[in-house]
């Protein structure tokens, strides 16, 4: 139960752009985009570096040269070498885990400014030499006499020299041996989604944030980043000619006869996101309106082949830690790792069988009306840096909520590996 728990204060937040991997910021490291949502959000918080005393990231790729990548990116954003930095990683929810452990760290008195966050660059992710190569090369890197090297190097062939890419092995589950992409063909099939229904969502998630980017209001989340040379200042994921004809046109790519094509999933993305912390009674969140609080959260657990119904198992935990009901929120962000998989978290949440056999309820959590749902797109079209986008997430909300006047909304979104996560976020 965590209902009690003193709520946490977001000053500020801001992120840089989403860049679809191996674009416009692929020569951007891990830490650099890091640096830049830090920076940008104490600037929006009108604090300085000196002024933080901890700084918590999220990262699931974890660069091999930045080990405890937060580190990294508090000493770059300027923080003194006298105050603690540490990496977590919760796979989808690093960006939100961030978050929970500031909080934490601020309610235990450990520190009084905390930035939190997440960074993640999909284009650094390597690509692997298999097991039998990298022994060879070993053996030819170890090897003094050039006649035993010659013979290491007649053992090499071809197939040594197949690269394995990092991306596939991280977004594969080595319990369920699914990859991601096959696990929302289970909730397809599981709960009768068809791809026309996946299509639309898609489409819409692309309308909605081409609308907020025309409308400035990405805008004002995003710190523009200099790529050799050249401002990168929105999302590059946003397709203002995205037809349903063109959606339509694409093939499944993870089963031939499925429904999950690249055109209704997100794509793999680069971006940082950063929030910085104070306890909601703090000084500082009185002097100056705070972006908004979260008051609530919960992790929950499910079966891994099911992984993208672990918004429904979060929140329904969440729901009952509260005394909350979903009427009770005024916007929702559900992360679109897929629109299989969040047409299948909204369809479970209005079964009365899946509450009765999943959740051990007499009726079902209810009805997430679907014009509150991502009111300025999701992941599909916005993407997906999976270390950030649970920052991206609570602060799109917050600004969401702050634009039209209202109070209350849930962030929520499923983790690779079988798990979900839930926060209750208010203005």
């Amino acid at each position: 139960m965590n209902q009690s728990i003193q709520p946490i204060a977001i000053l500020a937040g801001q992120r840089t752009p989403f860049a679809k991997a191996y674009g416009a910021m692929n020569d951007v490291s891990a830490s650099a985009l890091g640096q830049a949502a830090v920076t940008a959000a104490l600037a929006k918080a009108n604090l300085i570096p000196d002024q933080v005393d901890e700084l918590v990231f999220g990262n699931v790729a974890g660069p091999a040269d930045s080990a405890n990548i937060a580190r990294v990116v508090s000493l770059k954003a300027g923080i003194p070498a006298d105050r603690i930095a540490h990496t977590v990683n919760r796979n989808c929810g690093s960006g939100m885990e961030s978050i929970l452990s500031g909080w934490q760290i601020v309610r235990e008195a450990r520190a009084r400014i905390v930035v939190a966050g997440g960074t993640e660059s999909m284009s650094g992710i390597p690509l692997l030499v298999p097991p039998s190569a990298a022994k060879l090369l070993m053996q030819l890197n170890r090897s003094k006499r050039i006649g035993a090297k010659l013979a290491i190097l007649a053992k090499l062939r071809p197939k040594h020299f197949k690269p394995v890419a990092g991306v596939m092995l991280g977004l594969t589950d080595p319990v369920s041996g699914l990859n991601m992409g096959e696990t929302a063909e289970v909730l397809a099939k599981e709960f009768a989604i068809s791809r026309d229904d996946q299509d639309s969502f898609a489409l819409q998630s692309h309308q909605k944030a081409v609308a907020a980017r025309e409308q400035c209001f990405l805008s004002g989340e995003i710190t523009p980043i200099e790529v050799a040379g050249r401002t990168v200042e929105k999302d590059d994921g946003p397709r203002a000619n995205q037809s349903i004809e063109q959606l339509r046109k694409l093939k499944p790519i993870f089963d031939p006869a499925g429904t999950v094509t690249a055109g209704n999933s997100c794509p793999l993305t680069d971006g940082a996101a950063a929030v910085v912390l104070v306890d909601a009674d703090d000084e500082l969140a009185k002097s100056q309106p705070p972006l908004g609080r979260i008051t609530a959260y919960a992790i929950a657990g499910c079966d891994p082949r099911r992984m993208g119904l672990g918004p429904v198992y979060a929140t329904a935990k969440l729901l009952n830690q509260t005394g909350l009901t979903l009427a009770d929120f005024d916007l929702f962000e559900i992360n679109e790792a897929f629109a299989a998989q969040v047409l299948a978290c909204l369809a479970a949440m209005q079964s009365t069988a899946f509450a009765r056999q999943e959740l051990g309820l007499s009726s079902p959590l209810g009805e997430i009306p679907i014009d509150r749902l991502n009111v300025h797109g999701g992941a599909i079209a916005l993407g997906h840096p999976v270390g950030t986008t649970g920052t991206r997430m609570v602060i799109t909300l917050l600004r969401s909520l702050r634009e039209r006047g209202l109070q209350r909304g849930l962030a929520t979104l499923c983790i690779g590996g079988g798990q979900g996560f839930a926060m209750v976020v208010e203005t």
